[in-house]
């Protein structure tokens, strides 16, 4: 799908520790800036195609279409969102696939020395299954993004079935947030007037009963508090969510969503920026607007989703558009590309997410060379290096 410009902020995969919401808070006080990355200037493209920082190499893990190593499995087309889940000594990265009807999620397990032991699906037969978010109790919440899209709850292992969770609302989902300090999960929709949801569930850890509701302030609120209103049919029929509490306030094409210490960062394409949304006080400010960055300078043109580094505190941005990059933010401030895709202009960069030991990093090219979302197009790369502690 369409991304544009903005952020700065990211999703910490299962079992990291961001850096705290107050550091964040008080890093970005001010609009993050271009500026000499952390990690150095962008080297040649490797043999795959990938532009690194010195001291960091890629591999090809999956290739839309084709068998995954030696399994016996066949890689999902168009991949996107994903996340990474610790299995024992090992780790689990699961991509969703952006697909009409046949979309779903696979999964790849790795043992601890990153060798690919298996691959698997973990959701079938759902539609356009684009971002999503994991939870802290080891499950992935794959979503839908389509008009009276669904949330499913898989298993990143494969042995439970997915399950629907209707009760996180019937809309165009883009992806999900799980904040274990308040017990909710936050919801971002991609519509030009779209709002910022969460759910609160009866009990933490069951998405099964709870409450949906809409984030409410005046029109044009970009800073201040906000209040919380219950949606009154979560179902969407006949009355679209998003039009049911006149009080909601609209969020321009809502995307990534990540939360860490209090504070859940938001993204929305449409005016390319970065909300905040702090809990304790129940108010939103910009983090991030791309009108307070000099014309011309920006190495980050597109948002797509994003993830944080388990313990540096740097947020990684992927592109759609722009030149296919993926940016790092740093907590002072700084943006800058931390990887560019070359010869794929016709793809976007899809699911980051890092192993548990964040010294490796997930993303897909959605469509790869071919620049088609079917067939052989979408690869899914991992690269190691010296990622920041």
């Amino acid at each position: 799908m369409e991304r544009r410009d903005i952020l700065r902020v990211g999703a910490v995969s299962i079992g990291a520790v961001g850096f705290s919401g107050a550091l964040w808070k008080e890093a970005f006080a001010a609009a993050a800036q271009p500026g000499p990355g952390p990690y150095g200037p962008l080297l040649a493209p490797d043999t795959n195609g990938i532009a690194l920082p010195a001291g960091f190499t890629s591999r090809v893990v999956a290739r839309s279409g084709r068998k995954v190593g030696t399994t016996a499995y066949t890689w999902h087309w168009a991949p996107d969102g994903g996340a990474c889940f610790a299995e024992g000594s090992g780790w689990i990265y699961v991509s969703n696939s952006e697909i009409p009807l046949f979309g779903g999620a696979s999964a790849i397990r790795f043992n601890a020395a990153g060798d690919i032991i298996s691959s698997y699906r973990i959701l079938a037969n759902t539609n356009l299954n684009c971002a999503g978010g994991a939870t802290p109790w080891g499950t992935w919440l794959s979503c839908e993004e389509i008009a009276l899209g669904r949330v499913m709850e898989t298993d990143p292992r494969g042995i439970k079935p997915a399950v629907e969770r209707t009760r996180l609302g019937r809309f165009k989902h883009e992806a999900a947030a799980c904040d274990a300090d308040h017990r909710v999960v936050y919801l971002t929709e991609d519509e030009t007037d779209g709002c910022f949801y969460r759910f609160v569930p009866d009990v933490w850890g069951d998405l099964d009963t709870g409450r949906l509701q809409v984030l409410c302030a005046p029109a044009g609120t970009t800073s201040g508090p906000v209040t919380w209103q219950n949606i009154p049919d979560r179902d969407g029929i006949p009355t679209a969510t998003r039009s049911q509490v006149g009080a909601a306030l609209r969020f321009n094409g809502g995307e990534g969503c990540w939360y860490t210490g209090g504070v859940c960062y938001f993204t929305t394409k449409g005016d390319n920026r970065v909300w905040a949304y702090t809990a304790a006080t129940q108010t939103i400010d910009l983090a991030y607007d791309d009108s307070l960055v000099p014309p011309g300078t920006a190495p980050l043109t597109g948002v797509d989703n994003i993830t944080g580094s388990p313990s540096s505190g740097d947020l990684f941005v992927a592109e759609d558009g722009g030149n296919l990059e993926i940016c790092v933010i740093t907590p002072d401030g700084v943006v800058a590309p931390f990887l560019r895709i070359t010869g794929q202009d016709s793809s976007e960069v899809t699911g980051p997410a890092f192993n548990p030991a964040g010294n490796r990093l997930y993303f897909s090219s959605q469509r790869g060379t071919s620049g088609s979302s079917t067939g052989s197009g979408g690869i899914t790369y991992e690269v190691s290096g010296p990622f920041r502690a």
